[in-house]
């Protein structure tokens, strides 16, 4: 989904945005391509003419534009690219936006975190293709304000109907992703933290035949044990072991780990307050870790997926993985790449509308990094990304020496952008990060504007 035109970029996503008046989809389109080329940059700095930017700001001021409408175009976008992979898994997770400026704070709710913040929180479906390791887009979003109002009122929570709860958020998406894809639900994986797992909404999926990939947040009650779930699962004998690296984490040091790999089927037993429940029946995948640490790394997995052996479980475990690009396209919406945070507008509609744009730019820049990352990929062509012209003028710039006959791999146009994005090939520098990719994604584009207008001079 990585155009290097920012302008065709922009028309295969919003191009089909429903505004009421084209003049606004076109204005759209012009407004994403400028923010595309320079993520990050506030809209006051992008380089348009005083009549361009008046008109940005009376698009993102529009009272007549909602943001659902600008969603929505992204969102049948991405429908259209799902249709041509034969699996999809939609990884879900939930966020915070931050603004803690005055000129918009009363129209925030709270993060239960004192009253100096304010925010939206966003819960986000991500598309992710894991045949062709293809990041495909942004399916569903969902935003609200928590009620001022009703903080404190935790003690509440367990009388309110379920519907109004907002764990019902993860239903809620699967229900408006099977709006858009329809019959292709067949092929989609919803991949989730703990955080979804409800007995609500298991039961959801499984009434609807839907395919659900959810960690388990607590040793639920068994139909056929009477043993807990992680009781059930200790007693397991393991059938394969994996080798996992954990990264570091804030005081948390990467370490290095070995995870027995256990799996099972069993149907989880209604709890005491849902007696009205059915129990329900799901494939049970294990990653634990070896050893006596207080602090072991489980995946107590849930799923609807067969498990029939060793390879099914471990495809079950790839998949769950993969659940970390939807945290990762958060923090490239939010701060690493288009800054959403930093966003100072005067009021909530004005935020959400110029927000929306920004998290569909933020795919494009996750997916540039995701190709960076998995090694398959840095191996093939870099002229699948670039284009033609565009590598030949990279390598011309950097290289400093004649093309060569074979097409460079992508590990090395990623090297490269990043040079040109100003980053330094030392040991204290580390891996490039995704802005200085982008910077130097977008010097390349300058340098390849400038060479079709010198061109244009011969004719």
């Amino acid at each position: 989904m990585t155009h290097s035109d920012a302008k065709l970029w922009a028309q295969e996503q919003f191009g089909q945005a429903q505004l009421k008046d084209p003049r606004r989809t076109q204005r759209l389109i012009s407004l994403a391509t400028s923010i595309a080329n320079q993520p990050g940059v506030s809209v006051a700095k992008l380089p348009f003419s005083p009549a361009d930017m008046e008109g940005a700001y009376r698009f993102i001021r529009n009272k007549n534009i909602n943001a659902e409408d600008i969603a929505e175009a992204g969102f049948q976008s991405t429908v259209s690219r799902a249709n041509e992979h034969k699996e999809l898994l939609a990884l879900e997770d939930t966020t915070t936006l931050s603004f803690p400026h005055r000129s918009i704070k009363e129209e925030l709710g709270h993060t239960n975190q004192g009253d100096r913040t304010r925010a939206l929180h966003v819960h986000s479906t991500l598309l992710f293709a894991p045949q062709s390791q293809t990041i495909v887009g942004l399916i569903e979003q969902q935003r609200w304000s928590r009620d001022i109002t009703k903080r404190g009122q935790k003690h509440q929570h367990a009388t309110r109907p379920y519907k109004e709860k907002e764990s019902y958020k993860w239903e809620q998406a699967s229900r408006r992703v099977v709006e858009r894809l329809g019959d292709k639900m067949l092929d989609v994986i919803s991949v989730c933290d703990r955080e979804a797992d409800l007995f609500e909404y298991l039961t959801y999926k499984r009434q609807h035949q839907q395919r659900f990939v959810v960690r388990s947040m607590q040793s639920r009650c068994l139909e056929e044990h009477a043993q807990k779930l992680y009781d059930y699962a200790q007693a397991l004998p393991s059938v394969e072991t994996k080798a996992l690296t954990i990264p570091q984490k804030g005081g948390r040091k990467a370490r290095n780990v070995k995870l027995d790999v256990k799996y099972g089927q069993v149907t989880l037993k209604a709890p005491a307050n849902k007696k009205e429940h059915a129990g329900i029946p799901v494939y049970y995948v294990g990653c634990l870790e070896q050893g006596t640490s207080k602090d072991k790394l489980a995946w107590h997995l849930l799923t609807s997926e067969p498990i029939n052996n060793v390879d099914d479980a471990m495809r079950i475990i790839g998949y769950y993985e993969r659940r970390w690009l939807i945290e990762d396209f958060h923090k490239v919406w939010k701060s690493e790449g288009t800054d959403v945070e930093s966003l100072r507008l005067q009021s909530k509609d004005n935020l959400e509308r110029l927000s929306v744009i920004y998290a569909f730019v933020a795919t494009r820049l996750l997916a540039l990094r995701f190709m960076k990352e998995v090694d398959e990929l840095t191996k093939e062509s870099c002229e699948k990304v670039l284009g033609q012209k565009a590598w030949k003028l990279l390598w011309l710039k950097l290289e400093s020496k004649t093309l060569p006959k074979e097409v460079p791999d992508m590990g090395w146009a990623y090297k490269n952008l990043a040079k040109l994005g100003g980053w330094k090939d030392t040991k204290r520098t580390g891996r490039a990060s995704i802005k200085v990719l982008w910077e130097g994604w977008f010097k390349l584009q300058t340098i390849l504007e400038g060479y079709e207008l010198a061109m244009s001079l011969d004719h």
